[in-house]
């Protein structure tokens, strides 16, 4: 038996335009989505634009500095930096992308639930995320990785861990802002369920300030391998990561300080990117934030 659609009244006292807020991205934002599009290309098609294998090594090329063979000069063991930070790309992005999916799932669901059925469901749930927010993300990422190991898996789902409360938080502040609208209250005398009323109606109506977190928490997440990476918690050599490039060029930063400083300039492309899209869309979705800034 198919659902009855809702009254005109309360199809009019439900969001309309969620998407709207698009047509507001200001143009440091559509720069940063150049700029992470660019990253991501680059990491796809890596195996065609790199000139060489990213493992390869050739002692007599030994430190080299950027040239017209080596555009980004050579490692300590002669490998080609910039094959190695186009497939660096590849791992970075791809811990940082499936670290805040996993956790935008699971931290959404949570808050989600709290926020909807409240009592003590609600309390049990924050308190959970209060515990897991006083310890510093990158302190419990270390302290997972150490304890599970240091696999893509394992580094995925510590980074996961640490931003699940966070998700958890803004999810639940939206459901509560939502629960008791007309559109919510129409669905319950409809006799719609719980979860399809937070999954059909109550989570489009969210969803961009989700967006809006997980914009900003990628960019964490980026910071967050790479440091790990750097400590050497990160994916096993010879594998590149840019985290990892950075902890190997300081072996060597008085003599070729170009081993550190690609890969640190980077992370740090990819970084502000991720800001400026997330700043973009928070300021988009609701102006009077850019307004009392």
């Amino acid at each position: 038996m198919t659902d009855a659609p809702l009254s005109p009244a309360a199809a009019a006292a439900r969001p309309q335009t969620r998407w709207q807020f698009l047509k507001r991205l200001n143009l440091t934002t559509w720069l940063g989505v150049a700029i992470v599009a660019a990253l991501v290309l680059c990491a796809i098609f890596a195996p065609l634009i790199a000139p060489y294998d990213p493992d390869a090594q050739n002692v007599i090329l030994y430190l080299s500095p950027p040239n017209a063979q080596n555009l980004l000069g050579t490692d300590q063991f002669g490998r080609d930096v910039l094959s190695r930070l186009l497939f660096g790309a590849r791992y970075s992005l791809t811990i940082g992308f499936l670290a805040i999916v996993v956790a935008l799932i699971i931290g959404s669901l949570l808050g989600m639930i709290a926020g909807y059925v409240g009592n003590k469901t609600d309390i049990i749930v924050m308190q959970i995320m209060d515990v897991v927010l006083a310890f510093p993300s990158l302190i419990l990422g270390l302290a997972l990785v150490a304890l599970m190991g240091a696999t893509l898996t394992n580094i995925v789902i510590a980074i996961a861990f640490t931003a699940i409360p966070a998700f958890a938080r803004i999810a639940r502040a939206g459901v509560m802002a939502q629960r008791d609208r007309e559109y919510v209250q129409a669905c319950r005398a409809m006799g719609f369920s719980g979860p399809r009323i937070l999954l059909r109606h109550i989570l489009p109506a969210i969803l961009p300030e989700i967006m809006v977190m997980a914009s900003l928490w990628m960019a964490t997440a980026v910071r967050t391998e790479a440091s790990l990476a750097f400590i050497g918690l990160g994916l096993a050599p010879p594998t590149p990561t840019w985290g990892g490039m950075v902890r190997e060029g300081f072996d060597n930063i008085l003599s070729s300080f170009h081993l550190a400083l690609y890969p640190s300039l980077a992370i740090l492309l990819l970084v502000l990117a991720l800001n400026l899209i997330g700043d973009g869309l928070r300021d988009a979705i609701d102006p009077r934030l850019k307004d009392a800034s």
